[in-house]
């Protein structure tokens, strides 16, 4: 059973992809606290020709508060205003009218937290891209937040049974491979692949929003970019 648990993000980039790929049960970590300028609830596209940051406005900003109870304003305008702004930067680009309406469909849906917001756009473009992977949610296992770092990670874990554990090459330095090995757990991680692809802009930018990539590549074609570099510890 290989397993990945990371925070929900909003359109995460391509390697967020490719680490739920490599799994067969995906937990979203949900029930820690929202982190301010993080990639929870916003990333970057080319607007108007430029890297630009989008974000989805919560109601009110604290890092006291979990990811699965920070609240996403409500107003419709902002998220008109965000419609337009991908609609005027990316109306030309040869995937435009199916990759809008996935992010249509997740900016304008009713939810009222960002973790569901968030996992809704992991789950519309992981069903676009055709991962097979389970998904779940920490909050939804028993209450053990009490735990913290990797002592949670572990737990979540040997609750779903994992013979693997898998993350993203920036985890390297959280996670003891010893501590992993004495729960019968191999502790693996890969270093993401950024591969170029045809964009709006004269040299090719890595590392935006999954959103570009599927706004330029056609479908058939995606599985190249889901295959990541991959290391163990």
């Amino acid at each position: 059973m290989r397993v990945a648990i990371m925070q929900p993000y909003i359109f995460p980039y391509i390697g967020y992809f490719q680490l739920i790929q490599q799994v067969d049960n995906f937990i979203f970590l949900d029930d820690v606290n929202f982190i301010k300028k993080g990639w929870i609830n916003r990333n970057r596209l080319l607007i108007s020709g430029e890297i630009k940051y989008f974000s989805i406005p919560i109601k009110s900003i604290s890092q006291n508060t979990l990811i699965s109870q920070t609240i996403v304003h409500d107003d419709e305008l902002w998220r008109k205003k965000l419609s337009k702004s991908i609609e005027q930067s990316y109306k030309n680009a040869p995937q435009f009218s199916k990759v809008f309406e996935i992010f249509e469909a997740v900016i304008f849906s009713n939810l009222e937290n960002i973790s569901d917001l968030a996992k809704k756009s992991i789950g519309l473009v992981s069903d676009y891209m055709n991962l097979k992977t389970n998904f779940s949610s920490s909050s939804s296992y028993s209450n053990d937040q009490f735990l913290r770092g990797q002592d949670r990670i572990i737990d979540l874990c040997e609750k779903n049974n994992a013979t693997q554990y898998w993350n993203l090459s920036g985890g390297r330095d959280l996670y003891s491979n010893d501590d992993f090995l004495s729960k019968k757990i191999d502790l693996q991680f890969i270093d993401p692949y950024l591969g170029e692809y045809k964009q709006f802009s004269s040299e090719f930018e890595p590392g935006l929003s999954v959103i570009d990539l599927l706004m330029h590549v056609d479908k058939e074609k995606l599985a190249m970019y889901l295959k990541p570099k991959q290391s163990s510890i």
